[in-house]
């Protein structure tokens, strides 16, 4: 039987379709995927993402603890700074990819996928030997709003969520609202601007009618997913999973090598990638996860990891991973749809530029 959120109820009574994802009954559209991506692109949307896990590491080794656990540099972060990161096992597969909060020097959040947050759990609990560390698995106390969008700052001032403050990208505040706990992160999955909303339930369902009061459209999971991929932003269970490393996901610059030590370092020092993360664009057809990427005699080279129809685009894109040793200079891809060849535009940036800060 699928969990709820704490706003499930909000979302069937505004008719959004529902379906189980990750344990969760979960809002997959409103209106269409098309509207709720340009909202998103243009103005504002929310998400409600409240199935996502929460754990808390405190004490005087927090940040030493967290900075063992992942790949990225947590301990040279900034104070309020998140710290996006790939975790990995002793032979530098991918456990999970997370968000690291500093709040305090000694109280760290870190934010996981909702379909690892056991997994992750068990992993994270097992490593704090000769750590001064406590930890705790919150994930069923809060609720997390992401308010994505360009106008996403101008309505979190309107509803006093947010002050003049400067509040730089991937950065992080406590507050109280309402005598109610709020942890504001300007972090997001859109490439937008935009803030994600940690708080209570209570205080959830007060803030979701506040932003359907100020016109932000109701996002689901649907958008998101064509949002995340129109930026190339990789999704855990697509482009990175249990069988691979971040070397081979076009996730190296999460992997600081230079750093002491941390989990899989040994083994990722001396990697030699299996796959490349190539994105990739056609002028017809739509790519789907699972199709076999080729080559121009039809040999499979790779394969689809995410693909879709971009909303901003109009053209079908795909992430997908094609095998370390071809040479894309030289080598034209294609993508076999239901055994019909489409030639492929490889290309080196981003589908869509976003808007972040």
């Amino acid at each position: 039987m699928s969990s709820k959120t704490s706003l499930y109820q909000k979302h069937v009574d505004l008719g959004a379709k529902m379906a189980p994802f990750a344990g969760f009954d979960m809002p997959i559209q409103y209106t269409s995927v098309k509207e709720e991506v340009l909202a998103v692109r243009n103005e504002v949307g929310v998400f409600d993402v409240s199935h996502m896990g929460e754990f808390f590491v405190e004490g005087p080794d927090a940040q030493k603890f967290v900075d063992h656990l992942i790949t990225n540099d947590f301990v040279g972060a900034g104070p309020l700074k998140a710290v996006y990161s790939p975790l990995c096992r002793e032979d530098g597969t991918v456990i999970d990819d997370l968000i690291a909060y500093k709040l305090e020097d000694e109280k760290i959040l870190i934010c996981v996928n909702a379909a690892n947050i056991d997994k992750d759990w068990n992993w994270i609990s097992s490593k704090t030997e000769g750590f001064n560390v406590t930890l705790r698995n919150e994930s069923n106390d809060w609720s997390l709003l992401a308010i994505q969008g360009p106008k996403t700052e101008q309505v979190l001032k309107s509803l006093e969520l947010l002050g003049d403050e400067e509040f730089p990208y991937y950065s992080i505040r406590q507050y109280e609202q309402n005598g109610e706990k709020v942890i504001l992160a300007r972090t997001g999955y859109t490439g937008e601007d935009g803030f994600e909303v940690f708080c209570t339930h209570k205080y959830a369902a007060q803030l979701w009618d506040n932003l359907m009061s100020k016109g932000v459209a109701a996002c689901g999971l649907a958008s998101r997913d064509v949002l995340r991929l129109e930026v190339c932003y990789p999704l855990y269970g697509h482009e990175i999973h249990d069988e691979v490393t971040p070397l081979d996901s076009g996730l190296k610059w999460t992997v600081k090598l230079n750093k002491d030590n941390f989990i899989g370092k040994p083994a990722l020092e001396n990697y030699a990638p299996k796959f490349k993360l190539v994105k990739i664009q056609l002028d017809k057809g739509i790519p789907r996860e699972g199709y076999p990427v080729e080559n121009e005699s039809g040999d499979a080279i790779g394969i689809v990891t995410s693909g879709t129809m971009s909303v901003v685009l109009g053209k079908g894109i795909a992430l997908a991973h094609v095998n370390d040793d071809v040479d894309l200079k030289t080598t034209q891809l294609f993508v076999n749809i239901r055994n019909k060849k489409y030639e492929a535009q490889r290309l080196t940036k981003a589908f869509v530029t976003g808007g972040h800060k």
